[in-house]
């Protein structure tokens, strides 16, 4: 709403933009007040002396956060910043309830690594996903810390890593279990995260299928089970990571979660946040491929190969590596913090 920008001007006027203690007068409403805020918009309206009705033309009480910080864009009326690595988020004036007091985020953690060779390994788990409007801000700046994907590793008596934790103002993101890693009857169980780490293979049970135990809830899902392919004589598959979106192994054995495209960035689709795929065992019979990662950056499990690591700045879990693979098993993506507000 603004005051009318053309014909008569009235007190009312006044009082319905602005605000004001009965009785009013029009010595209230000097630009830089208490009432009037000082943006360009009123430029016309004095500071002081001679002021008339006309003088408030289009004057506006609403007032718009100023910020700056990584890398920038627009979407309709909304300024977004996107943070693919740690930096400073600046903000220069508040606003008010009548533009933009407050802020929508996005914050992503980094992906667990995939579980290691022998058997197959589990997909790693997918970052935390947080997402909100409504965060109160002042002039200050905020340290932004984007988190890493967890490691890749070469043992199977270890899972994979788990991947760091993204932060922005009070809220922390935490990072992607690491999916579980194994030989015969012993490894290394998934551990839990924004969502957790799948399963590593071993005679079709779920070891390690452990679920997101992140602080607070609701920032991923549980890591999947694993399972024997069909006529596979002992082989199987490892787990997939869990998603944003749903748990691992939701769509199939071995299978990443998917992530999530739904946030309260404004403008924003983008799909984030899938879990890394479960190795598959290649010496199965019927076994042929390897299992899709979920959608949202999760890297594809290994088939006599290591798995694909998660994709950079989507959070995606690392997919687990494959039987006789004698290398380093995938690591999961990197994070990102997005941060948006209304401008106009």
């Amino acid at each position: 709403m603004a005051v009318p920008s053309s014909g008569a001007v009235s007190i009312q006027d006044l009082v319905d933009e602005f605000g004001g203690s009965t009785p009013h007068s029009i010595s209230e409403y000097y630009r830089g007040g208490s009432l009037v805020p000082d943006v360009s918009a009123n430029n016309s309206v004095p500071t002081s002396g001679e002021i008339a009705l006309t003088d408030f033309y289009g004057a506006v009480n609403a007032t718009f956060i100023e910020a700056s910080g990584g890398s920038e864009s627009t979407s309709g009326d909304y300024k977004i910043h996107t943070f693919n690595g740690n930096g400073t988020f600046t903000v220069n004036s508040v606003g008010n309830s009548a533009g933009s007091n407050t802020v929508e985020y996005l914050v992503i953690a980094g992906g667990g690594g995939g579980g290691y060779r022998q058997n197959a390994g589990g997909g790693g788990g997918a970052g935390g996903y947080r997402t909100a409007a409504g965060l109160s801000v002042t002039a200050t700046g905020y340290s932004i810390t984007v988190g890493g994907g967890g490691s890749g590793i070469n043992s199977s008596q270890n899972p994979g890593g788990t991947g760091s934790n993204s932060v922005f103002h009070n809220i922390t993101s935490a990072g992607g279990g690491g999916g579980g890693s194994g030989f015969g009857g012993n490894g290394g169980d998934a551990t839990d995260g924004g969502s957790g780490g799948g399963a590593w293979e071993i005679d079709g049970n779920a070891y390690g299928n452990t679920p997101g135990s992140a602080s607070p809830a609701g920032q991923g899902n549980d890591g999947g089970a694993a399972g024997l392919t069909p006529d596979a004589g002992g082989y199987g598959q490892g787990g997939g990571g869990g998603g944003a979106g749903e748990a691992g192994s939701t769509d199939g054995v071995g299978y990443g979660g998917d992530g999530s495209g739904t946030n309260n960035i404004e403008g924003d689709s983008t799909t984030r946040a899938g879990g890394g795929g479960g190795g598959r065992d290649n010496r199965a019979p019927g076994s042929t491929s390897s299992a899709p990662g979920g959608d949202g950056g999760g890297g594809p499990g290994g088939y006599a190969t290591a798995g694909t690591a998660g994709s950079a700045n989507l959070g995606g879990g690392g997919g687990g590596s494959s039987h006789n693979y004698n290398s380093t098993s995938a690591g999961g993506g990197s994070g990102a913090v997005l941060i948006a507000y209304k401008v106009q």
